[in-house]
């Protein structure tokens, strides 16, 4: 089991590249299995999930051709319309395909999704919209099964919670619906904006994909298309709060910077020095004292969930007491222990986590819970004096492309180490 191996206390310098989302293409890859033609997607990270995602389609029935960041699908025939636990065990985006299946297949068997252990998160939501669109759903032995024999038909959907991945499931089910389909308290992602622009290519008729209505008109079938992935906004994210943790300066290249809003404001406010250069770069200069701001995360456009254990490690070098409040997940603290075992002042209050700082962290062995937890423990790293050994590594593979090379080639002393 690798792990990476971090030398704390230098500043980073240079230009980082961002690579395509991964949030954006795992759904954009479940679209392929709505149309018996080519699928040409460009910008796919080479990240663990979407190695991940494209042997299910495989195993489904689906010729995957990858050279790089391009990936051709072509899902001719959906010989098996089933997600094995196998498969999926290590990734909560399986449910993904359970709209799409439905909708193609008239059938669907899906595993109960896996992935962080950051909270629940069930697909009740998910499951609720097919029944409304016409499927007959049940569960039975840690399955989803979904029947739709005569297809699926239209419907009003109202979500009592926003959910991303719900919103995606049940846009791709919809396209090929019979009558009209809308959606209610959607989610306004940009990565389901870019899942709306990938399936109008293809021939659906959706609307108002970015806003909380969306309505799709149902089409006897989908054809071809060819789309380029949306860059990566909780990567470009990390990389900002990298630059600002360690005192560096970063320009990050390919940065989807309309999407980084919320992010942009926290850091102005708490003394980092922020600038765009033309459309798709930010310059992240830190160097100056940080001072501690209070952050509530939320749906978009809000502050990304995605990006709070990350923000939180660099409120560790802020003067004061920040106070971090998460309402999307119950169980996204899991960071905390081990920043306190880098001699973090971390105290929690149920969602709420109070941080005191500036510390000086130290270098210690840790261990990452999950994907985003295991990006804070990185940026404490490099901000700590003294050598970090980060285990279970695997966590960020599943979403960051290469993230230990992109750093070192900016001075972090990084490397990965074979357990």
């Amino acid at each position: 089991m690798d792990k990476f191996r971090i030398q704390g206390g230098n500043p980073l310098e240079g230009t980082i590249q961002t690579s395509g989302s991964k949030n954006a293409a795992l759904p954009a890859i479940a679209a392929a299995l709505l149309t018996a033609e080519p699928v040409v997607l460009r910008g796919v990270p080479q990240v663990r999930d979407i190695a991940t995602m494209l042997r299910l389609l495989e195993d489904i029935g689906a010729t995957v051709e990858r050279d790089g960041s391009r990936v051709r699908i072509q899902a001719a025939n959906v010989v098996k319309p089933e997600a094995p636990y196998e498969l999926v065990k290590t990734m909560r985006a399986s449910s993904l395909v359970l709209g799409p299946l439905a909708a193609r297949a008239g059938r669907a068997r899906v595993s109960l999704p896996g992935g962080c252990a950051i909270g629940a998160r069930p697909i009740d939501l998910h499951l609720t919209g097919l029944e409304h669109l016409g499927a007959t759903v049940s569960q039975e032995h840690g399955y989803v099964c979904a029947e739709a024999p005569d297809g699926l038909r239209g419907g009003a959907i109202h979500f009592d919670r926003i959910t991303v991945t719900g919103t995606e499931d049940l846009m791709m089910a919809a396209v090929l619906a019979r009558g009209e389909t809308t959606l209610v308290n959607a989610a306004r992602e940009p990565e389901v904006t870019d899942l709306a622009a990938l399936l109008n290519r293809m021939g659906a008729q959706v609307e108002g994909a970015g806003e909380s209505t969306i309505r799709i008109r149902g089409v006897d079938r989908l054809h071809g298309a060819e789309h380029t992935i949306i860059t990566d906004r909780i990567e470009a994210g990390t990389f900002a709060i990298a630059a600002a943790i360690t005192g560096g300066r970063l320009a990050i290249t390919g940065a989807p910077v309309e999407h980084l809003d919320a992010l942009v404001a926290k850091l102005r406010q708490a003394g980092v020095r922020v600038e765009q250069e033309g459309d798709s770069t930010l310059v992240v200069e830190g160097g100056r004292t940080l001072r501690s701001v209070d952050m509530t995360t939320e749906e978009y456009p809000g502050f990304a969930t995605d990006l709070q254990a990350q923000y939180m490690a660099l409120m560790t070098q802020a003067e004061g007491i920040a106070i971090v409040t998460e309402t999307i997940f119950e169980n996204r603290f899991m960071h905390v222990p081990e920043l306190v075992r880098m001699g973090a002042n971390i105290r929690l209050d149920g969602r709420r986590a109070l941080v005191a700082g500036p510390r000086q962290l130290s270098g210690a062995a840790v261990l990452a819970s999950d994907l985003r937890a295991s990006a804070s423990l990185v940026l404490g790293a490099l901000a700590a004096r003294g050598e970090t050994l980060i285990d279970r590594v695997y966590h960020i593979d599943r979403g960051y492309e290469k993230i230990e090379e992109k750093l070192a080639q900016a001075g972090a002393r990084i490397e990965r180490v074979a357990g």
